[in-house]
């Protein structure tokens, strides 16, 4: 591709009412990269990723995937980008009623027109991706929560994106489950290329795996860069967030 992000976002507006909640954002995101935005309660995290994935229309601003605006691109066009993206929230929000396998297949018969063997075989290998191929005829109340975020990647991954956005994936996990996640993340960039957007609350992690953040706070990005350099930032409110210090 002629450009170098992936994502460019440019000049965000977000609305609720009178009340703004993103106030002209802008950054990019290369391709490859696992990219957090970070910050604290009410700041405009997952506004800004419902944003992103097309929830929601902006009220100012361009959101670019992959050298398409999907706020100017026609509604059968903007669906077409939106292929090339997997989305997975905070609670998974698998099928109650369907295993494991099932969950991943949804997604390919509902967008596909693959015969139903090429279906199967494929979520069985996205399930091992995320190695969980012992597990796919278990329902989801059958399994743990680290197993109902790795299934839930596993279908986000169904239709092979270029981007996997995930929205605080480690919540309610213990450290040590958090950590395999991390690394789950880790290895999916590494061996497929995807790029990550995450929002996330869990330090551990975004010291661990990012390679950018973006700091928000009332509705503006305050600070972008690695955690490393966020952590030295000369801005109090900045480094205090990231050495997780009170801020005064």
């Amino acid at each position: 591709m002629e450009h170098k992000f992936i994502i460019k976002i440019t000049s965000l507006v977000a609305k609720y009412g009178k009340y703004t909640v993103l106030d002209k954002i802008s950054f990019t995101v290369m391709p490859g990269e696992i990219f957090m935005i970070v910050g604290g309660s009410g700041c405009g995290k997952t506004t800004l990723l419902n944003h992103i994935v097309g929830l929601l229309p902006p009220d100012a601003g361009d959101i670019i995937i992959d050298g398409k605006s999907i706020v100017h691109a026609a509604e059968r066009e903007r669906l077409a980008i939106l292929r090339e993206v997997g989305v997975l929230y905070q609670s998974g929000a698998l099928f109650g009623s369907m295993n494991l396998l099932q969950n991943v297949q949804f997604p390919l018969e509902e967008l596909t027109n693959l015969p139903d063997q090429a279906i199967r075989e494929i979520a069985n290998n996205k399930l091992d991706m995320v190695g969980l191929s012992d597990f796919k005829d278990y329902m989801p109340a059958e399994v743990s929560g680290g197993m109902l975020k790795r299934a839930a990647i596993a279908r986000a991954m169904a239709l092979d994106p270029k981007i996997l956005f995930l929205d605080e994936p480690s919540s309610g996990l213990d450290p040590i489950i958090a950590a395999e996640l991390d690394k789950l993340i880790e290895n999916l960039s590494q061996t497929l290329g995807i790029t990550f957007v995450i929002v996330s609350h869990n330090l551990a992690s975004i010291f661990k795996i990012a390679t950018r953040v973006i700091l928000l706070d009332q509705g503006k990005i305050v600070a972008i860069g690695s955690p490393q350099q966020l952590s030295g930032n000369a801005d109090p409110f900045v480094r205090k967030f990231f050495n997780r210090e009170l801020v005064t």
